[in-house]
């Protein structure tokens, strides 16, 4: 309640205003992802900036002519488009061509957003809609991965195997010092792992991320690769590696913690982490694909509903 002009206004909770909003948080998330595009324009050159400027111009586009068939205000100051199309072109292959790169990001903002209706009421990552979408319809593209410059001579189009696919393929292991400083074959954003965790300690440290979902993923993953890997080493790998390899961390600590996708009660991130850390380690290792934190996370922003539903807690009294 307060008075106004002589007249007491009651108005509903929260009473507060809090001084950190919706463009904070998600401009502070692009922040947060500058080491990775740095270290992917280290790394690949050219080619990352080609995808990533062609996902950014592709996504505003997309969302400013949607909004005006909608005869809706257009708004990229929120920042939310821009962490789409950034964290969409970080998990595609460098040397993917510049039509597909447009294509799947029209199709992460039209089919993962949009249809929704916009910003806050989409159910899956619109990033991983955009990849999900390219990968189903362009697998052979999207499965064809380039050494980083300095590794070979040029950065020609070479379909290499990714660490986890020399792994589960090969029985070939790259050195973990390797997946952490990225000089490796992969998506442009995942094979740094220096870099991810870089930028995912900023966001924690400015609370912008909630550790829950990451925390239980992490030691949910971790736990149940090293009991596997003591039980059989010759079959199953060493846990560092599958959390180093890969997309996990750039899944876990930047897609996962999606506030929109993810539950919205306490008890209910521990359940989505821990949940996303078992379906990681079962695709990885019982399924025919090396990888799995893209299906793992659109499967779990599917039961976010539902987690949330068990995990509300009583009102007083009930």
């Amino acid at each position: 309640m307060l008075m106004k002009d002589n007249k007491l206004v009651i108005s509903g909770s929260p009473h507060l205003r809090a001084t950190l909003g919706l463009r904070y948080t998600m401009w502070n998330v692009v922040i947060a992802l500058i080491p990775v595009i740095a270290v992917s324009v280290y790394f690949y050159r050219f080619n990352a900036i080609r995808v990533i400027m062609v996902a950014l111009i592709s996504s505003f586009l997309a969302e400013a002519i949607f909004l005006k068939l909608r005869k809706r205000e257009v708004d990229f100051l929120d920042g939310s488009t821009t962490i789409t199309a950034l964290l969409y072109a970080l998990i595609l292959p460098p040397a993917l061509p510049s039509w597909m790169v447009a294509l799947g990001a029209i199709f992460a903002i039209i089919f993962g957003k949009m249809v929704f209706g916009g910003l806050g009421y989409n159910i899956f990552n619109p990033a991983l809609i955009g990849r999900a979408f390219l990968s189903a319809s362009y697998p052979i593209a999207m499965t064809s991965y380039s050494y980083p410059c300095g590794y070979k001579s040029s950065l020609d189009v070479i379909t290499v195997a990714t660490p986890l696919g020399l792994a589960k393929f090969n029985g070939i292991y790259i050195s973990l010092k390797s997946l952490f400083w990225g000089n490796i074959p992969g998506s442009l954003g995942e094979t740094c792992a220096f870099a991810i965790i870089l930028g995912a300690l900023y966001l924690f440290l400015m609370r912008v991320a909630d550790h829950r979902v990451p925390l239980s993923g992490i030691l949910s993953f971790f736990s149940i690769s090293g009991l596997f890997y003591l039980i059989n080493p010759a079959k199953f790998s060493n846990p560092l590696f599958g959390i180093l390899g890969g997309g996990f961390l750039i899944g876990v600590l930047f897609m996962a913690t999606d506030p929109v996708t993810t539950p919205l009660t306490k008890r209910g991130r521990y359940v989505f982490g821990i949940g996303l850390g078992l379906l990681i380690f079962i695709i990885r290792n019982f399924s025919g694909l090396p990888e799995g934190v893209m299906y793992s996370i659109l499967i779990m922003n599917a039961l976010a509903p539902l987690i949330n539903r068990v995990t509300l807690a009583r009102r007083f009294g009930s």
